[in-house]
Parts: structure tokens; C-alpha cells; sequence
């Protein structure tokens, strides 16, 4: 699984990025997507991207809100190896983080990651963008007074992703790039691995392989075994 060829590259890398999604965040309880079992494959209720789009939220924002907190919070969860591994290389100096995940563990411990599609804990009400607190968002989808609708500052199918321009930046740098926990299905984020240097090294750490047109070293594993015997020298 972590060969010393592949520890050696991390032992080199001075500008490492980890492309990570919701596989990261398996270990701490919280569902995947696209994955067997992951949320869009159980779900009872139909077209989670219809259910988590624009349009649903300006149509039936009821549904939508339904559907989040049921299915999409869970405020007890904790960080796991794949994020305390991690976020030691960015203490370190060697490495940034930029995640497809909403559910802030990465930003737990590593407050420069790079939430490419938000956070659930950011709330704010959609009429004047003021901050509401994620505890009254999860008793009810409207602010108390004036009624005004609150959304989790999360982006939505049909929305665009947030720090596009710092999330390129960081991966021009980058002399390694860590595809972790995703499908790697969903862009504009799959599309960022372009903006590596044809020089740095790809790879990527999953239970199934991905689909890129990017030459990418595959290592089929569970990432939370990889992260827990990769050593930060």
C-alpha cells in the first residue's frame, strides 16, 4: 500500500496538494456520495442533484432543507487520520488543502484548507447575506423576525464554487498532487489537477479507480490505512 517509492515522494515534495472528497470523511461516520451505499444510492427521497441544486432552492426550499438535515449533518462527527495526517503537512509547511466536503473537518484543524464547495456550519440568509448560527438553521430554515429564508453557505448544483481562483493558484505550485476520496466526477474541481505542472507528480488514493485524461498513479486503497503509515519527514 505505501511503498517506499511513494513515501519517498512526499518525503521530496515541497509544495504538496491534497484534492480530497467525501471518502476523507467515511471514517468519521459521514456518508459518501456516489460510492455504494453513499448518499445518492440510499437515499429515499429521488434526484439528490435535483435536491441539492439552484433551482430547488428557489422552487421548494422546504424539500431541499429537509433533505440537508436529514441527511447531511452531523455535528458530532470528529476529524480522523486522513485529516490529522494531513493537516500536520500543512503545519509543516509542505502542503495545502483543498476539499470538495462541506462538513468543515478539514477546516477543523486546518484553518488555511481550501473549501472549494463551502461549509454546512456557515449560515446565511439568502435575502442579505447576514451570518446566522447553524443551531437556529437546524430548528428551522427561517430566521426568526422577519422570516427571511437561511441556507448553509454551501455551493449548489448550478452555483459557482468558491476560491476558484486561489484553489488554481495553489495547485500551479504544486510539485505533488494527492487525489484522496472522491470520484473525481464532479467539476469545475476535477478539472484544477489541469493546472498542475506537467513536472509534479500525480496520484491518486482510492477504493476504486478514477477516470482522467491526466497521466495519475493509482494506488487502490483505503486511505485512512495510507495516511495512518505515511510518516511526515
Amino acid at each position: 500500500m505505501l511503498t517506499n517509492e511513494t513515501q519517498k515522494l512526499f518525503d521530496d515534495a515541497q509544495h504538496i496538494v491534497f484534492m480530497t472528497g467525501a471518502g476523507v470523511s467515511t471514517a468519521s461516520g459521514i456518508p459518501d456520495y456516489r460510492s455504494k451505499g453513499g448518499l445518492y444510492s440510499t437515499s429515499e427521497l429521488d434526484r439528490p442533484e435535483y435536491l441539492l441544486s439552484h433551482t430547488c432552492f428557489q422552487r421548494e426550499p422546504e424539500r431541499q432543507y429537509k433533505f440537508m438535515k436529514e441527511n447531511m449533518y452531523f455535528p458530532n462527527a470528529k476529524a480522523n487520520i486522513i485529516h490529522e495526517k494531513m493537516a500536520a503537512f500543512v503545519k509543516a509547511g509542505k502542503a495545502r488543502v483543498i476539499t470538495q466536503n462541506v462538513d468543515g473537518l478539514h477546516t477543523q484543524l486546518d484553518p488555511t484548507t481550501i473549501e472549494f464547495h463551502g461549509s454546512l456550519y456557515r449560515v446565511y440568509a439568502d435575502i442579505d447575506h447576514k451570518p446566522a448560527s447553524v443551531h437556529d438553521y437546524l430548528k428551522s430554515m427561517y430566521r426568526a423576525g422577519d422570516q427571511a429564508i437561511l441556507r448553509p453557505d454551501i455551493t449548489f448544483y448550478e452555483e459557482m464554487p468558491q476560491h476558484v481562483e486561489a484553489a488554481i493558484a495553489a495547485v500551479a505550485e504544486a510539485d505533488l498532487v494527492v487525489v484522496v476520496g472522491t470520484s473525481f466526477k464532479v467539476y469545475p474541481f476535477a478539472g484544477l489537477i489541469d493546472y498542475a505542472p506537467s513536472r509534479a507528480v500525480k496520484i491518486a488514493i482510492n477504493m476504486e479507480q478514477i477516470q482522467t485524461h491526466i497521466p495519475i498513479k493509482q494506488i487502490i486503497a483505503d486511505a485512512t490505512q495510507f495516511f495512518a503509515a505515511l510518516q511526515l519527514r
